[in-house]
């Protein structure tokens, strides 16, 4: 059975290295990685309800799962926005294949975006979970660049199991996510 190599790299040495630098005393008590949720916003959906298939299509290629439509949940007048209009999509990916789509945004994606010198250590929402903003879908590689209509950003949530940021970000630094000031939080040991 395949095992994606950040699994791997998880299981076998970020364990205990997040085990010695934070002091616990079980592995249990280490963080980890739970899920990952990509939001994409469609607010022109409203005057072209068939448009939100065209994102989803690209949401699907670049996850490699179905995404789901997200509904407005009232009206808003001033927006012309109805109760029930498809506004967004989105997609939770778990095990293999979060680390697998971890492993391309890492890899692949970031380095591919315009003037990239990192992520901000900032975007922390006070729960262990951190947010990441993307503006151009375009830095995947499974998108075809001729057959782009317009670019969207999306929103990438990582979801841990602890409750503090400062776990969370010695977590997600040692899975290789590039901070900006990553010589405070612990060196990166994968590498990309």
């Amino acid at each position: 059975m395949y095992i994606p190599r950040l699994k791997t790299l998880y299981k076998e040495k970020i364990i205990f290295l997040l085990k010695k630098k934070l002091n616990f005393k079980n592995i249990m008590q280490v963080p980890k990685l739970i899920k990952i949720v990509i939001n994409i916003g469609v607010g022109i959906a409203i005057q072209n309800k068939n448009i939100i298939t065209y994102y989803m299509n690209d949401l699907e290629l670049i996850t490699g799962q179905k995404p789901i439509y997200r509904l407005s949940k009232k009206d808003v007048s001033g927006f012309k926005l109805r109760k029930g209009i498809p506004i967004g999509c989105m997609v939770t990916l778990r095990n293999n294949i979060m680390y697998e789509f971890l492993d391309r945004l890492i890899s692949v994606a970031l380095p591919r975006s315009k003037d990239f010198n990192g992520i901000k250590e900032t975007s922390f929402d006070g729960y262990g979970n951190y947010n990441l903003g993307i503006k151009e879908h375009i830095i995947f590689p499974e998108i075809n660049f001729d057959k782009v209509k317009k670019i969207h950003g999306m929103n990438i949530t990582f979801v841990t199991n602890t409750s503090k940021n400062l776990e969370a970000k010695f977590l997600l630094s040692y899975l290789g996510l590039p901070f900006k000031n990553n010589n405070i939080y612990g060196k990166r040991i994968y590498k990309s």
